[in-house]
């Protein structure tokens, strides 16, 4: 198994009296790590070598979840003193699941797909400490624009794709394909932030205030 910190800067934990504790990302997305930090967390990122389930293996919600629970808990076994935050999101339409695409055509063919049409959304979590574990799944749904052939050669110029699940991302010229989306932005993004400050909280660990 194959872990490691990104960089120092990642390398600080929370305290808390007398009792330090750690937090650890079971993930090497860029995109829940800045959502994290934007949260006012310190964490280490440790990118567990695990091999997760593809699109078809599993219903999306249950799929997101299992990859989830696959990345927590191969870091968690390895650092048991540490709160561990695994997850996977999974973007789903007529309940076929889509993972990363191989290539700018597989990208290109979602997007001819998915649009004029509404997708879930699908953000599995687990969180592990010890023996203790926590598990949810949280679902937003993306409207998609009833865009051109052209619209989607133009996004695919300007935004890499193939790191991302359906080949997309609402952060990023969003605009050009989204036309609207319900529920929680961060689930859409990667990561449902303020339920997992919510369980962190109920698991014992200190969070930044939210006046802060």
């Amino acid at each position: 198994m194959r872990l490691g910190f990104e960089s120092k800067d990642d390398m600080i934990g929370l305290t808390e009296g007398t009792m330090e504790w750690k937090l650890i990302l079971a993930s090497g997305s860029p995109r829940r790590r800045d959502l994290l930090r934007e949260a006012g967390l310190s964490f280490q990122i440790l990118s567990p070598d695990v091999e997760e389930l593809g699109p078809g293996d599993l219903p999306p919600r249950e799929l997101a979840l299992a990859n989830a629970r696959l990345k927590c808990l191969a870091v968690s076994m390895a650092h048991p003193e540490a709160m561990v935050i695994g997850a996977d999101t999974v973007v789903a339409l007529g309940g076929q699941s889509f993972g990363k695409p191989d290539d700018l055509e597989e990208a290109a063919a979602n997007l001819r797909l998915f649009r004029g049409r509404v997708q879930e959304v699908m953000t599995g979590v687990v969180l592990s400490h010890g023996d203790r574990v926590c598990e949810f799944v949280e679902t937003a749904y993306v409207k998609f624009s009833d865009y051109s052939d052209e619209v989607i050669e133009e996004y695919l110029e300007k935004v890499p794709v193939l790191d991302k699940a359906g080949g997309y991302a609402i952060q990023d010229h969003g605009e050009m394909i989204i036309e609207k989306f319900e529920g929680d932005y961060d689930t859409i993004v990667g990561l449902p932030v303020s339920l997992v400050l919510d369980q962190l909280e109920r698991m014992g660990f200190p969070v930044p205030s939210s006046d802060q």
